[in-house]
């Protein structure tokens, strides 16, 4: 895939921290938040970041970590899962959509997003947080992959003003049926709101680096992100 990307300073009033910039090869296009799971802006995030500025994006993905370590990257499994759920814990959520507000400026500025639209895209622990920047009024539109924690949050539902697509897996063993029906629910009378749930997908199946992969699902994913994207930005 012909990117550009590098990592840019985002300054705030705690001080900077780093954000990964892929632009797309035209150099000009909507603007994307991407926002990270629970292990960082690793290599993967990356990719994604780079998926998306290949489909034609400005993609900005910030470092949500960078007060616990700058740019820590972990993998899946032992070791590396335990640190990233006691990063997650660690987290101030407030402080968490503080700094995506702080990325949101910065990607607004960018001569290559200019008076383009923007949009928050998620995964995980990032989904639940685009969740809440569309809840915030933040994006023109925002996607949420596995976002666990979102059927806790259903109180925000009416503060949803913006389109919104959600995807869950079918056999995710983190978001239970019950939580996407409850979250269905809550959005059962607002037609800007999108929910797919695949079939035979667990949780993190997006993801080509861990073991719960799923190929189909992934790609029917980001068709579907792709489609929404193209209609709302």
């Amino acid at each position: 895939m012909e990117t550009n990307s590098q990592w840019i300073d985002i300054d705030t009033a705690e001080g900077k921290f780093g954000a990964y910039l892929s632009l797309p090869r035209g150099g000009k296009g909507p603007g994307i938040v991407l926002l990270q799971e629970i292990f960082g802006v690793n290599q993967h995030i990356r990719n994604v970041a780079d998926q998306y500025a290949a489909d034609g994006y400005v993609v900005l993905a910030p470092d949500l970590f960078w007060r616990q370590g700058a740019r820590i990257e972990l993998g899946y499994d032992g070791a590396d899962w335990k640190r990233a759920v006691e990063l997650m814990q660690a987290t101030d959520f407030a402080k968490a959509q503080q700094d995506i507000t702080a990325t949101l400026k910065v990607l607004r500025g960018l001569d290559a997003v200019g008076k383009a639209k923007v949009a928050s895209i998620g995964y995980c622990f990032g989904g639940r947080l685009s969740y809440h920047t569309a809840a915030n009024g933040l994006v023109d539109a925002a996607v949420a992959y596995y976002g666990g924690g979102i059927q806790n949050a259903l109180e925000r539902a009416s503060e949803i003003k913006v389109p919104v697509l959600m995807h869950f897996g079918a056999k995710d063993d983190h978001i239970p049926t019950e939580a996407v029906k409850s979250i269905a629910e809550a959005f059962d009378n607002n037609e800007q709101v999108e929910i797919h749930v695949y079939e035979n997908a667990e949780h993190g199946f997006n993801c080509n680096h861990r073991s719960s992969y799923n190929q189909r699902a992934a790609a029917q994913a980001h068709g579907n992100s792709l489609l929404f994207l193209g209609e709302q930005l």
